[in-house]
């Protein structure tokens, strides 16, 4: 470089001929020529370099790679040291390097370009769950993010779910939308399952029924990244990881999932709230200018929870999702439908319908309440399940339990505590609450009280006579002759035919 500035100054600052600048620099006249023309040194070559043994080694090394590659799956891939090996099993003297030189190559000729793409107002928002860990009520869980981002502004919506099955990505987009406080034009997804049925050839996909009906409601148009190339849709993914590292290290505590999801929202929001574009603009004003482009939310919501029939037990039982529920003792060996939602389910049978809080798989949802009949006729039933039960129906019934089973032992308390589901069945729980607070007050059901039914019977309302103005007026003429010993006692004798 020293020579280079040597020569040029030389000619153009003394005025010196390039004979002269050769001769007294010991230089051909073609070199100094050339440093003339170009101020900095660069190596030029018209030809590839040879390559004497590569050359001739690409060939076997690309029919190992043809050859291997259909036995090559999961994290199984092939690598210089293996390739090596062969090549020297088969006699080949080359070195490590050389391979893996080669190999570089070949995945960057092969290695896909990425185009920069532009972002309009309103126009993307891309969707993804991520698995994540949480504290929940002093338990360590690993649980569910579902993300949507808005490609423009860079605003999110952030919801943490117990699943990544339908309901779930439903609730989660009807969420969104209402958060967002409208509807982007596009929405991006790779082919999870629970909106893609399965894929068809030339790119294209047979929609879910559920997914095609949210498309349908909110009018947006569903597109997906290509089978296996997840940075298809880069900005969600990258911020999917970058919330993680952001805003749940160290991993969030909370009592429930929806209380953390809250407050993860409130601080991702915060945070964009805060950051400006790279040109400078803040994210808030680019939000504004989505907003004005996205599609306006339609007039009713979105019912994201998904059907499934269900064949009601001879225990009158569902399993849905791989967790048990019971549903009323009525519905027993009976078809039902079971509208799943993502925190509940909704179970509808010929006109009767319950809701149920959504439990996790394994585990169960028992309401005895749903079997007073069933407990009302099997004491010993309700001896093992009288914990459970009474927590349900709450007090008086857990202190009726408690003295029940201190002054006549298990087995006598069920058989009254069977006598008062009983009553409960056909009075209903209120009267029979409130009956049950008088007995007790009276002293009732302990070892100096009666201890038996007819201290509850005689604190229960008696019920109401039916009044003639409420009989029909077709019916009223009709009477019913009452029977009587005398009767039976003249037909046993054959005194009447």
């Amino acid at each position: 470089m020293d020579q280079i500035h040597v020569i040029r100054h030389k000619h153009f600052g003394e005025g010196l001929s390039v004979r002269r600048i050769a001769r007294e620099l010991g230089l051909n006249r073609r070199t100094v020529q050339k440093y003339l023309a170009q101020s900095e040194p660069r190596r030029e070559e018209s030809n590839p370099r040879p390559q004497p043994v590569l050359g001739p080694l690409a060939p076997r090394i690309e029919a190992l790679i043809e050859e291997w590659e259909p036995r090559l799956a999961g994290k199984h891939r092939l690598t210089a040291p293996r390739l090596l090996r062969q090549l020297t099993e088969e006699g080949v003297a080359v070195g490590e390097r050389t391979v893996r030189r080669y190999l570089a190559e070949r995945r960057r000729r092969r290695s896909e370009v990425f185009i920069p793409l532009v972002h309009r107002p309103g126009d993307e928002a891309q969707v993804d769950f991520f698995e994540v860990l949480v504290d929940e009520g002093g338990f360590r869980r690993r649980v569910w993010k579902f993300l949507v981002r808005l490609m423009y502004s860079g605003r999110d919506f952030v919801h943490l779910y117990d699943r990544c099955d339908q309901p779930c990505f439903l609730d989660g987009h009807a969420r969104a939308f209402l958060h967002l406080g409208g509807v982007p034009r596009r929405m991006v997804y790779d082919n999870l399952s629970a909106a893609v049925k399965r894929l068809l050839g030339m790119g294209n996909r047979e929609l879910t029924d559920r997914f095609r009906s949210l498309a349908s409601h909110y009018l947006f148009e569903p597109c997906f990244a290509r089978p296996g190339e997840g940075h298809d849709k880069g900005g969600v993914e990258s911020r999917g990881k970058a919330i993680r590292l952001q805003h749940l290290t160290p991993i969030v505590t909370g009592p429930d999932l929806e209380t953390i999801s809250v407050a993860l929202r409130v601080d991702v929001e915060g945070r964009w709230r805060e950051r400006r574009h790279d040109d400078g603009r803040p994210l808030p004003g680019l939000y504004e200018e989505d907003r004005a482009r996205m599609l306006p939310l339609p007039a009713a919501p979105f019912e994201p929870r998904c059907l499934t029939p269900v064949a009601v037990s001879s225990g009158s039982t569902v399993k849905v999702g791989g967790a048990v529920y019971s549903l009323p003792e009525h519905w027993a060996r009976l078809d039902a439908e079971a509208w799943v939602g993502a925190a509940d389910i909704r179970f509808r049978c010929r006109g009767d319908e319950t809701l149920r809080p959504r439990v996790r798989p394994g585990g169960r949802h028992i309401e005895y309440r749903d079997y007073l009949k069933e407990l009302s006729q099997k004491p010993q039933a309700v001896r093992q399940v009288a914990p459970e039960l009474v927590a349900e129906l709450g007090e008086p019934y857990r202190r009726l339990w408690t003295l029940l089973e201190a002054a006549h032992g298990g087995r006598q308390a069920g058989r009254i505590l069977a006598g008062v589901l009983g009553a409960v069945r056909d009075h209903g729980q209120e009267p029979v609450t409130a009956a049950l607070e008088d007995a007790l007050a009276a002293g009732a059901f302990t070892p100096e009280g009666s201890g038996n039914l007819l201290a509850l019977l005689g604190h229960l309302p008696t019920r109401p006579v039916l009044a003639d103005a409420a009989v029909p007026a077709a019916l009223r003429m009709i009477r019913i002759e009452a029977g009587c010993a005398a009767d039976y006692d003249l037909l046993a004798s054959g005194g009447a035919s």
